[in-house]
């Protein structure tokens, strides 16, 4: 069977002086695709992702923090176990997350009004939602949530 291009098949590329060979990575690149909208995607996934948004804590939230937060204070020198509930702001857009610390409080930061943890980990009290004391020798107080 004959091929219409039989007549040129036995031929090489061109070479010419003054333009080297082009590499074959150069070659590939000029058939790669083309992304009109580059970012685009990730601008999508963006949107699309979900924050949660800050609650307002009620009166009654807000002096049952306040009680937690007093209790924990007064027990620092036993550097009791607690699970902190607070807000995380999103760094791209309004909104955030809530996440629980588990942990052990060293000090609390009177200038900055934070708590320390052992780990070094900080917590703005404005950013706090729920103390709970976890590791409480006093059994009336054990597990109990503010």
């Amino acid at each position: 069977m004959s091929d219409q291009y039989d007549d040129i098949k036995h031929l090489t590329r061109p070479q010419y002086d003054d333009f080297p060979p082009m590499s074959m990575s150069d070659r590939a690149a000029q058939f790669s695709p083309f992304a009109a909208l580059v970012g685009y995607d990730a601008a999508v996934d963006e949107t699309a992702r979900l924050t949660d948004s800050r609650a307002e804590l009620s009166e009654d939230e807000i002096e049952a923090l306040n009680e937690g937060l007093n209790r924990l204070l007064d027990m620092l020198g036993e550097q009791p176990e607690v699970r902190v509930t607070y807000f995380i702001p999103d760094e791209r857009k309004s909104g955030g997350r809530y996440a629980d610390k588990v942990g052990t409080v060293r000090i609390y930061d009177s200038y900055f009004n934070e708590l320390v943890f052992t780990d070094d980990v900080r917590i703005a009290v404005a950013d706090m939602y729920a103390v709970e004391i976890l590791g409480n020798n006093d059994d009336k107080n054990r597990g109990k949530s503010f």
